[in-house]
């Protein structure tokens, strides 16, 4: 007999910031928050965990939410690198027709 994979859910980094804001600022139990968002209590515990831990040892790392901001500005940038050298290359190219 076949039993169906469960797939794996996958949070936002905005969406674990939240949760665990949650947590933290209204001092509620993790549970009753995991509760709250069908989010697993352990998976909760662990966010809040790592949250306590980086603040704890006054680390300046950066978010998850701060991580995906930082990776889509770096594709931006390479992105704008890229249509940059093309522009500079086909400005060369043209130039001379017009000289």
């Amino acid at each position: 007999m076949f039993t169906m994979a469960r797939s794996r859910r996958e949070f936002t980094p905005e969406c674990k910031d939240d949760a665990v804001k949650l947590v933290v600022t209204t001092g509620r139990a993790v549970a009753t928050v995991a509760r709250e968002l069908g989010v697993n209590e352990a998976t909760l515990g662990r966010w809040v965990a790592a949250f306590k831990a980086r603040n704890e040892t006054g680390q300046t790392e950066v978010t998850e939410s701060e991580r995906a901001e930082l990776l889509r500005l770096r594709k931006e940038n390479a992105d704008l690198k890229r249509d940059r050298a093309f522009l500079n290359y086909s400005d060369v190219r043209i130039m001379p027709m017009f000289v």
